[in-house]
């Protein structure tokens, strides 16, 4: 296991959860303003400078539940509200977006590569905040400083290290099912055909070489895709071209986008299993949302200006089936440790979530501009 790959995975699926929430909010004509507002108080949290001194340190990935938890109280750094199923579909959605984009990278360094994607299309959104664009471009230099020198082994070892957090997620998604890229089950196909890895040669040849380290022989052969050469590498600059299109923004053309949850693609005894379990890490993942969530500093929501929901459902009767179906046992609400506590850590982690308290937004008519419905069909 990688201790360099917490920061990768966090700013990829941040990434994504801005290019679910920003499709949203142009779909069901949010006002511009409260847009904005919108984004830049998540985008703002999210690259606040104590976080991520916090995330660059060295240290092991956690469950899912434990970055579930920040990506919920990241959500609702601003004036918008989910409940809990809808917070469930959009962390669907940004996890299996990212695990598609980690199997599909060309070399295990490019991995760095999407996360510049992600980057330069969060600097997009924020063009007119001059102060949270230079956040933004800080940690863009944190990348750079603490990744630039890897050597290749060590990507691939936080690649595996991606994989094995993502291995268990089959969730079907639309997009993915109508470009013939996921299966039925929920698992990606991997294609046979496009560029290679920068710096490799198209399959196709066998060289034989002498114990002296002369070429003695050539065989062809026929590898059955349809590769090409990798035109140039992508760019590890500030600004450049990336080459590598993963982890762009796929929602862009305003596709529509949906999941789906069977007990074929997604086994939910065996989430709650995982969750339920006794963790030997417990104490110290209580000790890791402690910092993280410390370091958030989350500024609650000033002024008079009102709150709105976002349902990620076509309609509030969908939403509220999903939450009545969801087994108890993976509520995100609490989280439960089964470890000797320390309680003074217990207290601060207290005091943290306290702060964190959402309040509910009194029900409004059920305008869908307002309540901003629907992730897409069906979900």
């Amino acid at each position: 296991m990688s201790l360099r790959t917490l920061p990768l995975l966090f700013l990829n699926l941040g990434g994504e959860m801005l290019y679910i929430l920003d499709q949203r909010l142009r779909a069901q004509n949010i006002p511009a303003d409260k847009a904005r507002k919108v984004l830049n108080d998540i985008i703002s949290t999210m690259f606040n400078r104590k976080f991520m001194e916090e995330l660059f340190k060295p240290q092991e990935l956690y469950s899912k539940k434990a970055l579930r938890t920040v990506y919920d109280r990241l959500a609702h750094a601003s004036i918008m509200r989910l409940n809990q199923a809808s917070m469930d579909k959009l962390y669907d959605l940004m996890t299996m977006a990212f695990k598609y984009q980690v199997l599909l990278c060309p070399r295990p360094k490019d991995v760095l590569l999407v996360t510049f994607n992600h980057l330069d299309a969060i600097r997009g959104f924020i063009q007119d905040s001059p102060a949270i664009l230079q956040q933004v471009e800080e940690t863009f230099q944190q990348l750079t400083d603490r990744y630039g020198g890897l050597s290749d082994g060590e990507f691939q070892l936080i690649r595996q290290t991606l994989l094995i957090f993502f291995q268990d997620l089959h969730i079907r998604v639309s997009i993915f099912l109508k470009d013939k890229v996921q299966n039925s089950n929920g698992r990606f196909v991997l294609p046979v055909s496009g560029p290679v890895p920068w710096g490799t040669e198209v399959p196709g040849l066998i060289r034989i070489f002498t114990d002296k380290g002369k070429e003695a022989k050539k065989v062809e052969f026929k590898h059955g895709g349809h590769y090409v050469t990798a035109p140039k590498e992508g760019s590890f600059e500030l600004y450049g071209d990336r080459v590598l299109k993963l982890g762009t923004n796929m929602y862009s053309m305003n596709r529509p986008v949906e999941t789906h949850m069977s007990g074929a693609s997604k086994n939910l005894a065996s989430r709650t299993q995982e969750i339920i379990a006794p963790n030997p890490l417990a104490k110290e993942e209580l000790n890791f949302l402690a910092r993280l969530m410390g370091g958030m500093e989350i500024k609650k929501p000033s002024g008079p200006e009102p709150g709105f929901r976002l349902n990620l459902f076509t309609t509030d009767e969908e939403e509220e089936q999903a939450a009545l179906t969801r087994p108890e046992e993976l509520s995100y609400e609490v989280i439960n440790i089964q470890a000797t506590q320390d309680l003074q850590r217990n207290k601060e982690l207290a005091r943290i979530m306290g702060e964190f308290e959402v309040t509910e937004q009194p029900k409004q008519s059920a305008s869908k501009g307002d309540d901003l419905l629907a992730m897409m069909d069906g979900f």
